[in-house]
């Protein structure tokens, strides 16, 4: 049985819906209900709602054989995984903001608020600036504003939320999408199956371009 590990929320049943499609249902998923454990034996399949930060985790460490995690978890937290298949959903881009009327002062550490320490300090390495990250876990958006950082790096979708508090987008650092990962030992020993998974999803990625 493969047991998969699908983020809480609106991307988890997008790509449900492609694990179905691939040969692996579990209509008791759909059914309007608290639980977070789902099987079909028939189908050989376990799923579990996670935390979207926490798919990497529960794939590492070997509870999930399979999971879907963002790109941005896999470079910010790079969790000891093989990234099988870009999904081509939940596509977005990590991008660097700050209000309209900023310059950048190289006279100083640029001071960057973001979620993703990680990917931030490499993004600004690679640039050769020097940086003070201040980690922050919600409301990105008005750091600048409070003058609390001069920019943040976040997650940006449709680009909404920077209008409505006005900031505008610089700079792309990375694009996003929803990437199909699994456990290296479970790879190991459930190969077979996995491959047959990967081939079916490759082919619903292919339709849908």
């Amino acid at each position: 049985m493969l047991n998969i590990a699908l983020p809480k929320g609106r991307l988890g049943e997008k790509v449900y819906d492609m694990f179905a499609r691939a040969g692996y249902p579990c209509p008791a998923l759909l059914e309007n209900s608290r639980k977070l454990i789902f099987e079909n034996e028939e189908a050989g399949v376990r799923y579990f709602w996670v935390k979207p930060s926490d798919v990497a985790i529960y794939v590492e460490r070997g509870a999930a054989d399979i999971g879907v995690a963002g790109k941005d978890i896999l470079l910010e937290y790079r969790p000891d995984v093989y990234e099988l298949l870009d999904l081509k959903t939940g596509i977005c881009r990590m991008a660097v903001a700050a209000k309209k009327d900023f310059r950048d002062d190289t006279t100083r550490a640029l001071r960057v608020a973001t979620k993703f320490s990680n990917i931030a300090e490499h993004y600004y390495l690679s640039k050769g600036r020097d940086i003070d990250i201040i980690h922050l876990n919600g409301s990105i958006e008005i750091a600048p504003i409070l003058g609390l950082s001069d920019v943040i790096v976040d997650i940006v979708e449709t680009g909404t939320t920077l209008k409505e508090n006005d900031l505008i987008v610089y700079d792309t650092v990375v694009p996003i999408s929803a990437r199909l990962i699994a456990n290296k030992s479970g790879s190991r020993f459930k190969g077979g199956e996995i491959d047959r998974l990967v081939a079916e999803m490759a082919k619903i990625v292919e339709e849908k371009e």
